[in-house]
C-alpha cells in the first residue's frame, strides 16, 4: 500500500456564462430521424439558440437568448411543417394517457390494412390462387390500403415536400405509389389486365425480371409492414419510457395534515391533496401509507420502505430528527413528519428531471447516425433514380428497372438509425432509477467505457460518517460493563460526536446485555496486537447496536443510563462528573492526570495501538484510578469493501482521497482492499490531485457525498455522487447514487457500460442492414414486398433489443 500527502492549489474558471432561458417544446408530426435532424437544424440556425431534438420521445430542448420569445421557436417548428407546443408540467396522469390515441389510431389503419392485404399476398405468391380476373379483385383490395392506409406516409411526404425536404415518409410514398402506379398502368394500358394472366412470386434474393407482372402486393404489403413497424415501434416507445411514468406516479395523491383549531389549543387532522402541502406544514403519516413529500420526523419512531426510490429491499429504520423522501412507504409505526421540500423540489421530482434529461440528450455515436439520416434520403433518391437509369441504359427490361428502383425506395429507410439510441437511453435511465442510479446524460456512457481509475472519497462514501465506539479496554480487575456503562452515562450530557458515539455504544450494550462477549473479544484482539480484528469481531456488535438505538430515537438512547450530577465540560480535554456516586473522568489522559488517575502500562499501550490504527481513543477513570479505555472512530460500511471489489472486477484501480491523517486513512484502506491511499489533502487541492492523476494518462472516476468534494466530481472525467451527501455535490456529478450504498457504484458503471452496448449494437445493426440490403436491392435481388418487411423488422429489433435492458439486474 502506498500511502501520499499531497498539498496542491485548485483552480478555479471565472470565465462568465452566456445568460440564456431554456425550454422543452413538444413536438408533434415527426415520423422519422431525418424529421428530428431538420427541425433541429431550423432552430439552430437562428441567433443564440442551440437546439436537440429527440425523436424517441417527441421532444425539443431549446436554450435561447433571453430576448427572444418562445413563440419565435414554436413559429420555426411550424414554418418546418410540424407542430410545437410548450408542455404542460408533467403529471402522472398526462404521462400515462398522453401515447395512447396516436397507437389507437395506428392499431385501426393496421388492423383494416392487414385484413385487405392477406388476400392480395396470398394471390400473388400462391399461383393456384389466381382464378380468372383474380387482378381485378386484387387491385380492388389494394387500393384502400396504398391509399388510405399509407396516407400518414402520403400526408407527411407533401408536407416535406411544400417545405423542400425529404424524410423516411417520402421514401415510403414514392415507393408505394410507384408500385401502384406502375400496376395500374400494366392493367389499363399494358397486358396484365387480360383474363387468365398469371404469374409467378419468389419469396427469395433472385434476379427478376418482372415482365408482365404487377405490383400491388408489394404497394399493399409494403403498407402494411411499415404499419406495423410503426404501431410496434410506438407501443416499445411506451414501454420504454415506463420507467419515467412510474416515478412520477409514485407520489401520494392525498395527505393527512395537522391544522391547528380555532382557539389554536390543538391540531386536528385534515386530508387535502398532495398540491396544497406547503413547507413547513405538519403531516401524519399511519402504517402502510405513502409519505407525501420530503420532510423531517418530529414525533414517532418507524420504518420506511425506500426501495421504490433506492432499489434497497430492506427496510430503514426512522425517528424523530431523521430525513424522509417522499414517495417512500410507511412499514412500521405512526410518524408525524414537517415538511422541508415541496413539488419540484421533492427528491422525486429532481430524480424524475434527471432521468427526463437523460433521455432527452444524444451521445456522440447518435449525432454521428443524426447526420448520416440527414443526407440519406436525398442520396437513396439519387440511388434509386441512378439504379432505373443503369437497368434501363444496359437493356433491362422497364419492369425490372422498374422493380429494382422501387425496392431501393422501401429498403433504405433510417428510421432504425433514429431510434437506436433514444430507445436505449430510455430504458437504461430508466431502469437505472429504478435501481436507484440516476444517469445525467449520454455522454456519461461513453464515460464509463473509458475510465481505469477510481478515486473514493472516505468520510460518508466508504464510510458512514458517523463515530461508533469500537472498543472497551478495562484495567486489570475492572468489569468493562462498568467502565462502559459510567462513561456513556457521563457522556450522554455532551453533544460532541465522540461523546454521542460513547453513549449511544453505552445504551445498547446495556439494553442488550452484550458487553462481555465485547470486552471477550476486544480484550484478546488488543493482546494480540491485531486491531483490525476488533473491528471484524468484536466492535461490529457495539457498532450495530449503535446504530440501531440511533434509529429508535433520542428516547431509548439513554435507556439504562445512569443520571450526572455536576457535569462539566473542559473543551478539547473531555468531560467530569459525578455519576451513581462516583466522581467519573472522561477525556484525554492528561485530563486524567490533573485529578492524579494515572493509566497503567496496558492501558497506555490500548492507547497507542488505537492511535496508530487512526482511532480516538479517550480515557475513564473515578475514585483516585484509571479504570479503561474507549475506542471510538468512523466505521466501515459494510459493503465498502465488497463494492471495491467488484470495482476491481470491472478493471478499475481504486484509490483512497482523504483530508484525514494518514494512519487513519491506511487502516481504513487496509479494510476495505484498497492499496494506495493519498491523505491529508485539503478540500480545495483535491481538484489538483485529479488533474495530477488525469496529466498521468488515468481515465479518472470519482465518487464523493461532500461539498469539499463538488470541484473533484466535477473535475473527473466521471463523477459520481452518493445521494445520501448534499445537493451541490449531486448536481456537479454525472451520476448519482441515490441510496447511500458504495455497491451501486459499480452497479451504475454496469448498467452504463450495459447501455452503452446496447447503443452500439443498435447502430451497428442499423448501418449493417443499410449497407447490406441497398446494394442487393439495386441488383434487382430483392422484391419490394421482402424490401419493407425487411426494413419493418429493422425498427421493431433496434426497439426491441434496447427493451432487454429492463431485464438489468444489480449484483447480490
Amino acid at each position: 500500500m502506498t500511502t501520499q500527502t499531497a498539498p496542491g492549489t485548485a483552480q478555479t474558471d471565472n470565465a462568465t456564462p452566456t445568460p440564456t432561458t431554456s425550454v422543452e417544446l413538444a413536438i408533434g408530426g415527426m415520423t422519422c430521424a431525418s424529421c428530428a435532424n431538420r427541425i433541429e437544424k431550423k432552430l439552430n440556425r437562428l441567433d443564440g439558440v442551440t437546439a436537440t431534438v429527440n425523436y424517441a420521445t417527441e421532444k425539443a430542448r431549446v436554450q435561447y437568448p433571453q430576448a427572444l420569445a418562445p413563440s419565435d421557436l414554436v413559429a420555426v417548428v411550424e414554418q418546418a411543417g410540424y407542430t410545437a407546443a410548450l408542455p404542460e408540467p408533467p403529471t402522472a396522469e398526462k404521462a400515462t394517457a398522453e401515447p395512447a390515441e396516436p397507437a389507437d389510431q395506428l392499431r385501426t389503419r393496421l388492423l383494416i390494412s392487414l385484413i385487405l392485404t392477406v388476400p392480395v399476398i396470398a394471390m400473388a405468391m400462391i399461383p393456384a390462387l389466381q382464378f380468372t380476373n383474380w387482378q381485378w379483385l386484387s387491385l380492388t383490395l389494394a387500393a384502400p390500403v396504398v391509399v388510405w392506409g399509407a396516407l400518414p406516409f402520403h400526408r407527411a411526404a407533401w408536407t416535406n415536400l411544400r417545405h423542400g425536404a425529404a424524410t423516411m415518409d417520402t421514401l415510403v410514398s414514392l415507393g408505394t405509389l410507384a408500385a401502384f402506379g406502375w400496376s395500374l398502368y400494366a392493367l389499363f394500358w399494358g397486358t396484365a389486365g387480360t383474363p387468365g394472366m398469371t404469374h409467378p412470386f419468389e419469396f427469395t434474393t433472385t434476379r427478376m425480371d418482372g415482365a408482365g407482372n404487377i405490383y400491388l402486393e408489394a404497394a399493399a404489403g409494403v403498407t402494411t409492414f411499415i404499419l406495423a413497424g410503426r404501431y410496434f415501434e410506438a407501443r416499445s416507445k411506451r414501454r420504454a419510457g415506463a420507467a419515467l411514468r412510474a416515478l412520477l406516479e409514485l407520489g401520494a395523491k392525498e395527505v393527512s395534515v395537522l391544522r391547528p383549531t380555532g382557539d389554536g389549543t390543538a391540531r386536528i387532522e385534515q386530508r387535502i391533496p398532495v398540491e396544497q402541502l406547503t413547507v413547513g406544514d405538519l403531516f401524519v403519516v399511519r402504517p402502510g401509507e405513502k409519505i407525501a413529500t420530503d420532510g423531517e420526523i418530529v414525533d414517532g419512531s418507524s420504518a420506511a420502505d425506500v426501495s421504490m426510490l433506492t432499489g434497497e429491499s430492506v427496510p430503514v429504520e426512522i425517528g424523530p430528527g431523521d430525513t424522509v423522501a417522499g414517495a417512500t412507504v410507511n412499514v412500521g409505526g405512526r410518524i408525524t413528519v414537517r415538511a422541508t421540500r415541496v413539488g419540484a423540489d421533492t427528491q422525486l421530482a429532481q430524480m424524475a428531471k434527471l432521468v427526463e434529461d437523460a433521455q432527452s440528450g444524444k451521445a456522440a455515436a447518435q449525432r454521428l447516425a443524426d447526420r448520416i439520416s440527414g443526407v440519406f434520403v436525398p442520396i437513396v433518391i439519387a440511388l434509386a433514380v441512378a439504379t432505373l437509369g443503369f437497368w434501363l441504359g444496359t437493356g433491362g427490361s422497364v419492369a425490372a428497372a422498374f422493380t429494382a428502383a422501387v425496392a431501393v425506395l422501401i429498403i433504405a429507410c433510417p428510421c432504425a438509425l433514429g431510434l437506436a439510441t433514444p430507445t436505449a437511453l430510455m430504458v437504461g435511465t430508466g431502469r437505472g432509477a429504478q435501481l436507484g442510479i440516476l444517469i445525467k446524460g449520454p455522454e456519461v456512457l461513453e464515460s464509463t467505457r473509458r475510465v481505469d481509475t477510481v478515486v473514493l472519497d472516505k468520510t460518508g462514501t466508504v464510510t458512514t460518517g458517523r463515530m461508533a465506539l469500537l472498543d472497551v479496554v478495562a484495567a486489570a480487575g475492572e468489569n468493562p460493563d462498568e467502565v462502559l456503562r459510567l462513561a456513556g452515562s457521563l457522556e450522554d450530557s455532551s453533544e460532541h460526536p465522540i461523546a454521542k458515539a460513547i453513549a449511544e455504544g453505552a445504551s445498547s450494550v446495556t439494553a442488550e446485555g452484550a458487553s462481555s462477549a465485547i470486552a471477550e473479544g476486544a480484550s484478546s484482539a488488543i493482546a494480540e496486537g491485531a486491531s483490525s480484528a476488533i473491528a471484524e469481531g468484536a466492535s461490529s456488535a457495539i457498532a450495530e447496536g449503535a446504530s440501531s438505538a440511533t434509529a429508535e430515537g433520542p428516547g431509548s438512547r439513554t435507556a439504562g443510563l445512569l443520571p450526572v450530577e455536576g457535569f462539566r465540560n473542559s473543551a478539547g480535554l473531555g468531560v467530569e462528573g459525578v455519576v451513581d456516586g462516583h466522581a467519573v473522568v472522561v477525556g484525554r489522559p492528561g485530563l486524567l492526570a490533573d485529578y492524579a488517575l494515572h493509566l497503567d502500562a496496558d492501558l497506555q499501550e490500548a492507547m497507542r495501538a488505537a492511535e496508530s490504527e487512526g482511532r480516538t481513543a479517550v480515557a475513564v477513570g473515578w475514585d483516585g484510578r484509571a479504570r479503561g479505555v474507549l475506542v471510538v472512530a468512523d466505521t466501515v460500511k459494510p459493503t465498502s469493501a465488497e463494492a471495491i471489489s467488484r470495482l476491481r472486477g470491472l478493471g478499475l484501480t481504486p484509490v483512497m482521497l482523504t483530508g484525514d491523517n494518514a494512519n487513519a486513512a491506511a487502516a481504513i484502506a487496509r479494510e476495505v482492499g484498497i492499496d494506495e491511499v493519498i491523505a491529508e489533502v485539503l478540500p480545495q487541492d483535491k481538484v489538483a490531485v485529479i488533474e495530477r492523476l488525469q496529466r498521468e494518462g488515468k481515465i479518472v472516476a470519482m465518487v464523493g457525498d461532500g461539498v469539499n468534494d463538488a470541484a473533484a466530481l466535477a473535475r473527473a472525467d466521471l463523477g459520481l455522487a452518493i445521494g445520501t451527501g448534499t445537493d451541490i455535490a449531486i448536481e456537479a456529478a454525472d451520476l448519482t447514487l441515490v441510496r447511500g450504498d458504495l455497491t451501486a457504484a459499480p452497479d451504475a458503471i454496469r448498467l452504463a457500460r450495459r447501455t452503452l452496448g446496447t447503443i452500439k449494437g443498435n447502430l451497428f445493426w442499423a448501418f449493417g442492414y443499410n449497407v447490406a440490403m441497398i446494394p442487393l436491392a439495386m441488383a434487382g435481388l430483392l422484391n419490394p414486398m421482402l424490401a419493407g418487411a425487411a426494413m419493418a423488422f429493422s425498427s421493431v429489433f433496434v426497439v426491441s433489443n434496447s427493451l432487454r435492458l429492463r431485464n438489468f439486474r444489480p449484483t447480490r
